[in-house]
């Protein structure tokens, strides 16, 4: 890891390395992602079904198994999904962060942009195929996105994963992960915590 340098121009920067087979935080993060959407629509059918037939224990019942089991497949699918792209990826997300008093920037260094970018696009191609506009709108946001802006003003809470070395930024509609090593975690969490509303 190296060193936090701050610029002539005010800005603290470094870079992080994340291994992506032992820190789990980004395989954690898609997997919230995608067990939160396949809630939601368990939720929207459920209500839909309510709508039309009534209320039926036995029907909520096999649902709920139903969904159990597909929480078991999404699991399995975002497993393989995240060790393809782990392996594509060398086991490395290669991230430079940039600070200053009104926020930081988490930019991914661009050798990986270019990687991110095929992934994306295949992801895009196999949601066309399958007919998936899901896959297709990951896949496309995937492909053109490579950096994540957080001003701390805008920052409505923080999560703070000492243990996986992040620091999340959680604001309206955008959540930025912010990677230190230990020997700078404390500044860095000191610095964000201070200048967060």
């Amino acid at each position: 890891m190296q060193a936090i340098q701050q610029g002539k121009d005010g800005i603290y920067r470094w870079v992080y390395e994340l291994n992506l087979y032992t820190n789990p935080t980004i395989f954690f993060l898609v997997s919230k992602i995608f067990l939160g959407i396949g809630l939601g629509l368990f939720f929207f059918i459920q209500v839909l079904v309510m709508i039309e037939d009534g209320f039926q224990l036995d029907q909520l019942l096999d649902s709920i198994v139903m969904l159990a089991a597909g929480f078991v497949g999404i699991l399995v699918l975002v497993a393989v999904g995240y060790l393809v792209y782990a392996f594509i990826m060398g086991g490395k997300y290669c991230v430079l962060f940039e600070m200053d008093e009104r926020g930081v920037k988490h930019t991914q260094l661009p050798h990986q942009v270019k990687k991110a970018k095929v992934i994306g696009m295949l992801a895009v191609m196999t949601g066309a195929a399958a007919g998936n506009l899901t896959a297709m709108g990951s896949g496309l946001l995937a492909a053109s996105h490579s950096s994540t802006y957080s001003e701390f003003s805008k920052v409505k809470s923080l999560e703070i994963l000492r243990k996986r070395n992040a620091i999340k930024l959680n604001e309206p509609m955008n959540y930025n992960q912010i990677y230190v090593d230990d020997d700078n975690f404390d500044f860095v969490l000191k610095f964000i915590q201070t200048r967060v509303g």
